[in-house]
């Protein structure tokens, strides 16, 4: 892995970066999702039973005893948070699940937010946002917006404090920075202390690594990543900065960690909206995990303890007031 404020190192790239371990808990993944039907080929709803059922590819879902849902008035009625309070609060984490804006839900989260909460020191409070193809754009972001202006209003009585974070994986990451803009442009809020920003989809259009993928099912694949962007919005609309944030002005933005694995289709992503943060004056932090794929800090390996530390480490610090 590499921590970079200041370049790329290419050698985290190639092939021989990537441990043995970690190609072979890619070859395990690969075989079980080639044994399914591939996402993309089914309707959304049915994908959502499974998981919540259990009958998933990847088995039951885990939920904590310390997860408590609550409700928020929203845009287009009540709007659940799904809150994790750890026995220390010096901030709040606002959390956006992935998904694809279509799949995933906020108490499909558990585990990893109740991790976070504790070693960040953090309340955690994920958005139970409305999904596509149902509700497409703008209804996911414009959940997301009303969970961060409620934070901004009730935090301080809610959970003691102000300090706030913001971050997500894959969609999450995305309309993490989506409501970061909105906060910016139609609030005049720019006090969230920092980004937590998972391997997000910053321009909905394609990047060359998404288009160029092909049809390799590591959790995402080129089809894949096209059927959800199809859910979520109609193409001709995927230019705009409130649809793909790589074309947003990104000025006063707080420091952010963008965190990808180099076998992702979304690694130009990260890499492209890396390098967008910096050249604007913010801070900016860029960490790759050679071999990793999409999601694979979900999932038992030693590369996914390596990225989830780093990323706790930085949203502790965020809440701290310190540096990562």
């Amino acid at each position: 892995m590499i921590t970079s404020r200041h370049g790329i190192d290419a050698a985290l790239l190639r092939p021989e970066a990537i441990t043995a371990e970690t190609a072979a808990f890619n070859e395990r993944i690969e075989a079980v999702l080639a044994s399914v039907a591939a996402v993309h080929t089914i309707p959304p709803a049915v994908t959502r039973a499974a998981r919540a059922s259990g009958r998933g590819a990847f088995g039951p879902i885990v939920r904590s005893e310390r997860a408590v849902n609550r409700t928020i008035a929203g845009p287009d009625g009540p709007l659940t948070l799904r809150v994790i309070l750890p026995e220390t609060v010096n901030g709040v984490y606002l959390h956006i699940h992935g998904g694809g804006w279509t799949l995933g839900s906020a108490e499909q989260q558990d585990q990893s937010l109740e991790r976070i909460a504790h070693a960040a020191n953090a309340a955690v409070v994920s958005v139970e946002y409305r999904l596509a193809p149902e509700h497409p754009y703008p209804a996911g972001p414009d959940d997301c917006e009303a969970a961060a202006c409620w934070l901004v209003e009730h935090a301080r009585r809610e959970f003691g404090t102000e300090r706030l974070v913001i971050g997500g994986e894959s969609a999450g990451a995305h309309l993490s920075m989506v409501t970061l803009l909105r906060m910016r442009d139609r609030h005049g809020y720019t006090g969230f202390a920092g980004a937590n920003l998972i391997y997000g989809a910053y321009d909905l259009r394609m990047t060359p690594s998404q288009a160029n993928w092909g049809e390799r099912n590591l959790i995402l694949s080129t089809p894949i990543i096209a059927w959800f962007s199809d859910n979520f919005v109609p193409a001709h609309r995927r230019r705009e900065p409130d649809v793909s944030p790589i074309f947003a002005d990104l000025h006063d933005l707080p420091r952010a960690l963008f965190s990808v694995g180099t076998l992702d289709p979304l690694l130009d992503d990260s890499l492209f909206m890396y390098g967008r943060w910096l050249a604007v004056g913010n801070e900016g932090t860029l960490a790759l995990y050679p071999g990793g794929i999409h999601a694979f800090n979900a999932f038992p390996i030693p590369l996914a303890d390596e990225a989830n530390a780093r990323c706790d480490a930085f949203v502790r610090a965020c809440v701290a007031d310190e540096r990562a």
